[in-house]
């Protein structure tokens, strides 16, 4: 009697099982090897990230961070300010996927539309009210008008917003599944890059005249 394991069932079974396997190594970061990879931000050489403090140079101080606690600074176009708590400020997050920033708002402030490359974005409200939005990539938006203890997710990469709605000041603290997510700020990367934008990407990009692209730019200093 011939054996099936000649069949051609058995044969694309086995093919689909060899090219299925590699997917779980892409599915996520790879374990670490070690307790912790304190960021080395000195460091000369150059990888996906930052090498490792050497262990006899760590300390409990990369552990803990208390750039979260200050109300930060809203006088400026946006009436809002980010607080990074990321792998720049708190070295100790290096390789372990997580990070949070602090976004405080004037009356009427707002986080302009931006993205996250490399993160989800989860966030609580702590003060005030905020409208909280975002736009998928099939053209729909979401948004809710959260109060204080109310909290909202931003899918990676999504283009997403937060306006104070309220009477007075507001913050949210928001957490991140990466230790440095990125993010593009979609008025200063358009009219603020270095070297700018031809204005004549953006004229047609938005089918306006070139002085309504001159107008936005000298708003940010371009």
């Amino acid at each position: 009697m011939a054996s099936s394991s000649g069949s051609p069932y058995h044969l694309l079974f086995s093919l689909t099982v060899l090219l299925l396997l590699p997917l779980s190594s892409f599915s996520a970061d790879p374990d670490p090897l070690q307790d912790f990879c304190v960021a080395d931000r000195n460091a000369t050489i150059s990888v996906n990230g930052f090498p490792c403090k050497p262990i006899s140079q760590v300390t409990s101080e990369d552990f803990f961070f208390s750039g979260l606690m200050k109300e930060g600074n809203t006088s400026n176009v946006f009436g809002s300010t980010v607080t990074l708590g990321n792998v720049l400020e708190f070295p100790g997050v290096n390789t372990l996927g997580i990070s949070m920033n602090r976004v405080d708002f004037a009356p009427g402030g707002i986080n302009p539309p931006h993205s996250h490359p490399r993160a989800t974005e989860s966030g609580v409200v702590i003060q005030g009210k905020l409208l909280v939005g975002f736009v998928t990539t099939n053209n729909v938006y979401y948004s809710k008008v959260l109060s204080a203890g109310q909290m909202f997710v931003i899918p990676r990469g999504l283009v997403h917003f937060q306006r104070n709605v309220g009477e007075g000041k507001a913050f949210t603290l928001a957490a991140f599944n990466s230790h440095l997510p990125g993010a593009v700020v979609a008025p200063t990367t358009l009219f603020a890059s270095t070297p700018s934008i031809p204005n004549e990407v953006l004229t047609q990009t938005f089918q306006v005249k070139d002085e309504v692209i001159n107008s936005i730019k000298s708003k940010f200093g371009a």
